[in-house]
């Protein structure tokens, strides 16, 4: 799961650097309605969420959200980029190690002077475990002034010590914001915003608007313009079926011109899955309703939305004991059960990733891509099962170019190591490898000897 640690300033100061979760070898039905395909791209979830979405080799998420300006013909743009520290390539430094990327964003208009952002940007880690964090790690961003109107924002960022880039482009609405109207909330992890329109937010974004399923509070900025003292807002939050399963009602603190409000939804009030904040004003302002997408999910990685998916994609995970914990436990209970088994299961404790289900997770991918066996997912399959589960073998031999002697196309891996041999044999002809019996049993001695099973 995700965490922040020490924000460091650098020279541009909207720029930051932060470090924000059955018996052994028994065989399983297939469940075909589980699919994979969310946990290798985490983009497609963001990008139908609104965001902007550049894929490898240098993956990103960015951001804009507005806010009113003090000039009635300007709107305060706040952009902001994530991406990962294992994106970037990090250069020893004495004590630290040391990444450099370029940021540049455009934002074109047919009506308005072109604007640009432009900076070069470091990121100082202390360990190298650091450099590999895939979770959300570093955050860019800047607030700059736009005339009202349609723009083309294009965003590059390049990796300065590696050939690795990535670009994106869109067409968005710079809105004008006059009173009196609700601002569009902004997701953030800290900050006070502001007591003027002179000023500039105190705010660092979540610029990916994820919580971390049962860990962190999830957090909205909302500002408001020419609403009468007093106003207070209404909030709810919405899951991806559009069931209400969060509701507050808050003060605003301010003046007529600008009043603030900070949204706080607890940890564990959320569901698993793509949601929406709607806020209005009580009272006042009626009809106007602003709304948000947020993210709840058990990593920004994976990008599992549903509960029961995850406990589905854990079904070969070394630790089945807790598995059945999770399958167990009340829906009330979910968050707390989820975090226990998140801290149990992590072999590296000081580091915001869980090692073990990382590992996990990307030989589910790998088993999905290599193993795929007619209309059957890769990871469903006994090859795939076996990969996950003992990962790869050391010599793999395919004597299906021997099946008119023998009958039977089949494939022998071998562990070393482990001193298993198994044996997939294609019984029926359509390319579906199973384990033999005997191979079967000799899997699962080998599979609780890994697992350390008594």
């Amino acid at each position: 799961m995700r965490r922040l640690a020490t924000i460091v300033l650098f020279a541009v100061p909207a720029a930051v650097g932060c470090g924000p979760p059955a018996p052994a070898g028994a065989a399983q039905e297939p469940e075909p309605r589980v699919i994979v395909t969310p946990l290798s791209d985490a983009g497609e979830v963001y990008r139908s969420m609104g965001f902007i979405v550049a894929g490898a080799p240098l993956p990103f998420v960015a951001t804009i959200r507005y806010l009113a300006a003090a000039a009635p013909d300007s709107t305060l743009a706040v952009f902001a980029l994530s991406l990962a520290d294992h994106s970037l390539s990090f250069r020893r430094d004495g004590n630290e190690f040391v990444a450099q990327y370029h940021v540049e964003v455009v934002f074109g208009s047919d009506t308005s002077p072109v604007r640009q952002l432009v900076s070069d940007e470091t990121v100082r880690v202390r360990s190298f475990q650091e450099t590999l964090r895939a979770d959300e790690s570093v955050i860019y961003q800047q607030f700059v002034g736009l005339q009202p109107g349609v723009y083309t924002m294009s965003v590059s960022v390049r990796d300065r010590n590696s050939p690795a880039s990535g670009r994106q482009a869109r067409t968005d609405t710079v809105p004008r914001l006059a009173g009196p109207a609700i601002g569009w909330p902004i997701p953030v992890y800290r900050g006070e915003g502001r007591a003027r329109l002179t000023e500039q937010p105190t705010l660092l974004l979540n610029p990916r608007a994820t919580l971390p399923y049962g860990a962190d509070s999830l957090s909205f900025y909302v500002e408001t313009y020419g609403m009468p003292r007093g106003t207070r807002l209404a909030a709810r939050a919405l899951d991806q079926t559009g069931v209400e399963v969060w509701r507050d009602t808050v003060p605003l603190a301010g003046d007529a011109t600008l009043a603030t409000a900070r949204l706080v939804v607890q940890p564990g009030e959320l569901p698993v899955g793509r949601g929406r904040l709607e806020v209005s004003a009580v009272g006042v302002g009626a009809g106007q309703t602003v709304s948000a997408p947020f993210l709840v999910t058990f990593s920004d990685q994976w990008a599992v939305t549903s509960f029961d998916q995850m406990i589905a994609l854990l079904r070969y995970f070394e630790r089945q004991d807790w598995l059945a914990k999770l399958r167990q436990a009340a829906p009330a209970e979910r968050p707390a059960v989820w975090r226990e088994f998140y801290k149990t299961t992590d072999p590296v404790p000081i580091t915001p990733e869980n090692e073990a289900l990382d590992e996990y997770f990307r030989r589910v991918q790998t088993a999905n891509a290599r193993f795929q066996e007619g209309g059957d997912p890769g990871w469903l399959t006994d090859r795939g099962e076996v990969f996950i589960t003992l990962g790869e073998p050391d010599d793999v031999f395919d004597f299906s170019s021997d099946v008119a002697r023998s009958g039977v196309r089949g494939i022998r891996w071998t562990y070393n190591q482990l001193r298993v041999t198994l044996f997939f044999q294609d019984q029926t002809g359509f390319g579906r490898f199973k384990l033999t019996p005997l191979s079967r049993a000799e899997y699962q001695r080998a599979l609780v000897r890994v697992r350390h099973v008594p």
